[in-house]
């Protein structure tokens, strides 16, 4: 989201850097999948245009985005939600909305703030299948930021933090029971 104060930044063979502005707006737009902690939901919209909303703002005509946004929502157990406005629904359900608008634009690079973090055990295990399926391809990637350690079994790689800095990582092997 931000630009890097020093070394490099490189995604998928793109040197950040590079880019100007708007450049670095589209790229991540049509790269990066965002979960932000605080959903980012907007209330005027209801769920399925929610998720709907990368897809809007890259050019896809409104109904077609619903359709793929209600897949989504569907897979996240939320068919019966997708007409409700942010005020009808949990705090679970408004987390599955913003995953579901995370993945709809199919991106190669999803970043995570605790998407399991308003999720009942069921649904974390559900969104977690998801996200890793979709990031275990050859050109894909997902960076998990959490403290929930009943999610540690779907990662690769865990880089443990403390104070801002790295303090070990553990590679797990792929396990594909998930």
């Amino acid at each position: 989201m931000l630009r890097a104060d020093e070394g490099e930044v490189t995604v998928f063979g793109t040197d950040l850097k590079t880019l100007g502005g708007r450049a670095l707006s589209r790229f991540r737009g049509e790269t990066v999948g965002f979960v932000f902690q605080q959903f980012n939901l907007l209330p005027a919209l209801d769920a399925a245009e929610n998720a709907a909303v990368p897809l809007i703002v890259h050019g896809m005509p409104s109904g077609r985005a619903r359709r793929r946004a209600s897949e989504l929502l569907d897979l996240l157990g939320l068919a019966e939600n997708m007409n409700k406005f942010l005020r009808e629904l949990s705090g679970g359900q408004q987390q599955r909305v913003a995953i579901a608008r995370a993945l709809v634009h199919d991106p190669k690079f999803i970043v995570c703030d605790e998407p399991t973090a308003s999720l009942d055990g069921a649904s974390g295990n559900a969104v977690m299948n998801l996200l890793r399926s979709h990031a275990v391809r050859p050109d894909r990637a997902a960076i998990v930021v959490t403290h929930d350690e009943r999610i540690f079994r779907f990662a690769d790689r865990i880089a443990f933090m403390a104070d801002g800095r790295v303090i070990r990582t553990e590679e797990h092997p792929r396990d594909e029971k998930h």
